[in-house]
């Protein structure tokens, strides 16, 4: 490999490693039930299910990455006077740690997500037989979601039981829909074109349901906090020609020069086409809620792999 390709990932590790999300802003008192929720992607979830019954406050911004995004002093603080903590857990909210401690500690109710669902392990990479956090690429694991925050959120005061298993139910159809859509799209691929390169791990959950194979990634962790090897993106680069893999796919809530310079400076014939994996989109973006962001995943995983 190029000595070239060498500098220009060491450069461009450094900008995504120092370029940590903003500090999403304070929220002031509502009356009410109060519920906070660590990741945007739960935090739509979780808001569609009490359908307006809570305050539901969400700590991650929108196109932030959720294994480095900060909280305020004041966010912390109020997370042990919330009446429900909803958390990813599985390791993904690696800079939040202390503060989901700290609010448990309190007295707060905690709902940790992956607690929820049957846990996929990494395949591959660094972090191969850990657990994969990444479980909302498969809406089916979602549904198993769903129904841990109506439970969670039926032993609150101030909750209409009744209320709440309507909007739970109709969210539960909106992700069945999604699943049969999804399905449907995936089945019109080859078995030989389905084969997955993003930025880092996410997409154990995903290829499991689906029937993909991951091929690698250009951080071969669970964690965008980590940097690939020289070793690391000469064996990708030997992976992803091996298996003719037309399109690398980059994640929103990280920059995708990493994967451009990968593309480019490596000599592979591949696009590089964005997906909304870990994060959702501002509201005038693609990916506004969780529904959306898994349609428009598959419309462009479908676009970028087809013969």
């Amino acid at each position: 490999m190029r000595r070239s390709l060498l500098l220009a990932i060491a450069a461009v590790t450094a900008l995504i490693v120092s370029g940590c999300s903003p500090t999403a802003p304070a929220q002031g008192p509502s009356e009410g039930p109060q519920i906070v929720v660590t990741t945007n992607i739960l935090g739509d979830v979780t808001r569609q299910v009490l359908g307006g019954q809570a305050t539901v406050t969400t700590l991650m911004q929108p196109e932030a990455d959720p294994h480095s995004f900060e909280i305020s002093a004041r966010q912390a603080a109020g997370m042990g006077d919330a009446d429900l903590v909803v958390s990813n857990g599985l390791g993904l909210e690696e800079g939040l740690q202390q503060h989901l401690d700290r609010a448990a500690a309190a007295g707060a109710p905690m709902l940790v997500a992956g607690d929820e669902v049957d846990v996929v392990p990494y395949s591959s990479g660094e972090a191969e037989g850990a657990p994969d956090p990444h479980f909302w690429t498969d809406p089916a694991a979602m549904l198993s979601v769903v129904n841990a925050i109506e439970a969670a959120a039926a032993r609150i005061d101030g909750v209409d039981a009744g209320k709440l298993a309507v909007s739970a139910d109709a969210y539960r159809a909106q992700l069945a829909e999604l699943d049969a859509e999804m399905t449907t799209a995936f089945a019109a691929l080859p078995s030989e074109r389905r084969a997955l390169v993003t930025n880092h791990h996410v997409f154990g959950y995903l290829a499991a349901r689906f029937d993909f194979r991951v091929i690698g990634a250009v951080i071969p962790g669970g964690t965008t906090l980590a940097a690939p090897s020289a070793a690391d993106l000469r064996q990708l680069s030997d992976a992803i020609s091996s298996a003719g893999v037309p399109t690398i796919f980059a994640e929103s809530s990280q920059p995708d020069r990493l994967v451009q310079v990968l593309a480019s400076e490596a000599g592979i014939d591949v696009k590089v086409r964005e997906l909304f994996t870990e994060s959702l989109s501002r509201p005038d973006g693609a990916a506004p809620t969780y529904v959306d962001m898994m349609r428009t995943n598959t419309q462009r995983i479908v676009q970028g792999l087809a013969p």
